[in-house]
């Protein structure tokens, strides 16, 4: 079996976020690069499979800037046996819509049985990758698992709903995306991080791929304004002159917060 995994570098969780106010792109220096943990989650739902599974193959993809191979190098020594990276100045600050292409051509041209995805980015917060994805592929997707079943013909799972737990299945080649409830992910080892140096990290470009980053027929988004977050306003203060309790019934119903 054939898995390709997801993965992305982003600014860490714990550090500063700002936006470039230029380009109304991430400023990525703001704070150190690391390997979204969404992604590292998929890549571990991946490695246990395999682990199980004599076989079984996982690879990694990741569209990013070249500063970016020292996180892929972490997947690999994690335990992927390969990774994709595609770079392409064409792709500074490409949209969802040809992210997703530019996914598509990659895992098309690798060839997959199965593609784990994280369900939302630490950084971007999208979404939508993971469905407009399978889209690409022609494939079904099951969103949102909190635990995969994985068999040689189909994937399953139970997914959250509002109001209890939905169980959903389809047949391979599919594509999933996963939530934080999967397990902790397992950390490189030395072994791995010397093995990780040899093993095949492959580096593409759109005209690799076919994807024409600029195609007029092609819609693409555009940043239109950007501006800082306003600082946060001076709350609501009540005094108590015996009728406080009044005074604060009011401001719910007023600001429909009752």
């Amino acid at each position: 079996m054939k898995i390709v995994v997801l993965v992305k570098e982003v600014p860490d969780t714990y550090g500063d976020r700002k936006l470039n106010m230029e380009t109304g792109l991430a400023d990525r220096s703001a704070s150190e690069a690391v390997l979204d943990e969404i992604g590292e989650r998929a890549l571990e739902v991946a490695l246990t499979y395999a682990d199980a599974n004599e076989g079984t193959e996982v690879s990694v993809v990741s569209v990013a800037p070249e500063h970016a191979t020292a996180s892929l190098r972490k997947a690999l020594a994690m335990g992927a046996e390969s990774a994709i990276h595609v770079v392409d100045q064409a792709l500074f600050g490409a949209d969802l819509g040809l992210t997703a292409e530019t996914l598509a051509a990659t895992i098309r041209r690798t060839g997959f049985d199965l593609v784990i995805t994280g369900n939302i980015s630490t950084d971007g917060s999208g979404g939508v990758i993971p469905a407009m994805l399978a889209e690409h592929l022609e494939v079904p997707h099951l969103t949102g698992l909190s635990a995969v079943s994985l068999q040689a013909h189909a994937v399953s799972g139970p997914r959250p709903i509002d109001g209890g737990t939905q169980q959903v299945s389809a047949p391979l080649p599919a594509v999933i995306s996963i939530t934080e409830a999967l397990p902790e992910v397992r950390f490189p080892n030395f072994k791995g991080i010397m093995a990780a140096k040899k093993k095949p990290l492959e580096v593409l470009s759109l005209a690799d791929l076919g994807v024409v980053a600029d195609d007029p027929a092609t819609a693409r988004a555009i940043m239109l304004t950007v501006s800082e977050k306003p600082p946060r306003a001076a709350g609501v203060k009540i005094q108590d002159e015996g009728d406080a309790g009044v005074k604060l019934a009011d401001f719910l119903i007023e600001n429909r917060l009752v």
